[in-house]
């Protein structure tokens, strides 16, 4: 395509993204960088519709892009503006600083972007798993019932009920708790393993068979630490969204979790998905505006958001990329090569 189709694709989509009407050639020609007839503009039109850019919803409307359309303007033609001071010092203020605990960190950068940009937020959230045990208790809760109570340095907090053969005495939970604090507390949680808790279970069972349920109750809610966490929030954003089917929206919900393994992904930089690309996510006519942060040097999670096609994304992309960027350098520490304040241009997305 020649330069004037591309800066006439352009003129399309932030028209669209500003009305949320089917575009004319009338409307374009009136732009001041555009500088050339309504009917040139039409056959430009008229060629990009061609070339799956641009869709006719109904005759004799204007024309919208298609998800072909707003994935070349991403890729190639936009250029997301810095944010101001002023709008990172807001975002600063609503995410927190070094004393914030890391997932109330991650909380805060969702509900931000929920307010700001009024889409839906998604959050996945690997930070337990480079934390380590801080507290392992045992409390019983009735007859021959025991609730397990597992804490980490993070702030997560686990806990699973356990039924046992018959009651513990004192000295039998006296003895569990010892060994666990023993070979448990201080321990990283992405250094747990199941050969671990079976050289555990052995242990206790040499003492008391009965406890070998408190162990695997224990090895249970390891496990959920290690996984990558996803929360999806503001959901009613879009369920009220007119652009989006309402049954679908439904099923991604109820579905959530299915977005976990495609955020997993080695990715670096603004990733920009949509919901017509084979194998993303439920809800068609979407986009998900997503990044990874990192915790010293290492992947940690994913933070984006989910919307409409029709989102701006000269607004909305840099409001991310910053975001992630300032939580990677609050939870390392000052650690990652990343603006330390507000008062400094953040990185431009990959």
């Amino acid at each position: 395509m020649d330069d004037r189709k591309l800066k006439i694709l352009a003129a399309v989509v932030d028209e669209y993204v500003r009305t949320g009407e089917p575009v004319g050639s009338k409307a374009i020609s009136q732009l001041e960088h555009i500088n050339v007839s309504a009917a040139t503009i039409r056959n430009d039109m008229a060629a990009l519709e061609q070339l799956g850019y641009l869709e006719q919803p109904h005759t004799s409307a204007g024309r919208v892009p298609t998800f072909q359309g707003y994935r070349l303007y991403i890729d190639e033609l936009m250029t997301p503006p810095s944010l101001t001071d002023e709008e990172k010092e807001r975002l600063d203020d609503m995410l927190g600083d070094s004393d914030t605990p890391e997932e109330l960190l991650v909380q805060n950068a969702a509900a931000a972007l929920t307010e700001l940009t009024q889409c839906a937020a998604v959050v996945t959230n690997a930070v337990p798993r480079f934390s380590v045990i801080s507290k392992v208790e045992v409390i019983p809760t009735g007859k021959r019932l025991y609730v397990i109570l597992l804490i980490t340095s993070s702030g997560s907090i686990k806990n699973k009920a356990c039924r046992l053969e018959f009651d513990l005495s004192h000295e039998q939970l006296e003895f569990f708790t010892r060994y666990i604090e023993e070979n448990l507390n201080g321990v990283s949680v992405d250094e747990l393993s199941e050969e671990m808790f079976d050289k555990m279970v052995a242990a206790v069972s040499a003492y008391m068979v009965s406890l070998s349920p408190l162990v695997k109750g224990i090895c249970e809610l390891s496990e959920d630490l290690r996984q990558q966490e996803l929360t999806l929030s503001g959901g009613e954003k879009l369920l009220s969204c007119d652009d989006l089917d309402k049954m679908e929206v439904v099923r991604f919900i109820e579905h959530k979790d299915d977005l976990s393994s495609m955020l997993e992904e080695t990715f670096s930089g603004i990733q920009v998905k949509f919901g017509q690309e084979s194998g993303t996510f439920a809800i068609g006519n979407s986009s998900l505006i997503v990044s990874k942060y990192r915790k010293s040097g290492r992947e940690a999670g994913s933070l984006g958001v989910i919307g409409p096609m029709r989102v701006d994304y000269k607004k909305i992309i840099p409001y991310v990329d910053y975001l992630t960027q300032r939580i990677s350098y609050l939870m390392s520490g000052g650690e990652e090569n990343i603006p330390p304040a507000a008062d400094t241009d953040s990185a431009p997305p990959d």
